[in-house]
């Protein structure tokens, strides 16, 4: 993080869960409530879908570039999904915490976990919050998916796998948040990131400048 240090940094807010627990929809709700808040973009190798457009949905990325910028440390993390490469650029957290603005970040368990790792002990480490959104039951999570319309049903039960290995990863997070009802998880998770906004191991100057530390 080589920017110039803000008075205060902002929060990198990663938001995690297994396929079909609604995380689209509650960050699309969150970023529609704060529309201050920025949200990193993803690279991707796959090709881009109907009604998608590059730098809004995802930077489209080949192969060839995508492995450029893994070489070159481009990446907070990045991950083979489903024969496609996806990834969070640096630059689309780093520059804008380092300004002193919140990011909210839409990635993985096995992302996040990436992430722990590689900000362990950096300034980086300081502004990340990480949240788990969970369903109210593995139940309603199968009906969520189901309810799509998107998906086989060999891709709906190996979805369900892959979630029965992720829900038990909620104990790696600072904060859980349950999507029972739509606008209490968003209310959740808008609370979260006021409180990290109140924390002081994110100001880097005292708010009363002229005020020096009492002599112990």
């Amino acid at each position: 993080m080589a920017a110039a240090r803000p008075r205060k940094y902002g929060t990198a807010l990663v938001v995690s869960g297994p396929s079909g627990v609604g995380k689209s929809t509650v960050c699309a709700e969150v970023l529609r409530r704060r529309p201050d808040l920025h949200f990193s973009v993803s690279c991707t190798t796959r090709a881009p879908r109907p009604g998608e457009t590059d730098g809004v949905q995802y930077h489209f990325l080949s192969p060839a570039d995508f492995e450029r910028r893994v070489a070159a440390r481009e990446f907070l993390e990045h991950a083979e999904v489903h024969g496609n490469r996806y990834g969070t650029l640096r630059r689309e957290v780093e520059t804008y915490v380092c300004r002193g603005h919140d990011v909210l970040l839409d990635i993985d368990v096995q992302g996040a976990r990436q992430i722990r790792a590689g900000a362990g002990g950096s300034e980086l480490d300081r502004c990340v919050e990480y949240v788990f959104l969970g369903p109210p039951s593995f139940a309603e999570m199968e009906r969520r998916l189901r309810a799509r319309g998107t998906d086989s049903d060999e891709a709906i039960r190996r979805r369900l796998r892959n979630a029965r290995r992720e829900l038990p990863a909620w104990r790696e997070y600072e904060h859980l948040v349950i999507n029972d009802v739509l606008q209490t998880a968003v209310d959740d998770v808008l609370a979260i990131l006021r409180a990290a906004a109140c924390e002081t191991g994110r100001r880097t100057t005292s708010p009363w400048p002229g005020i020096r530390r009492a002599a112990t």
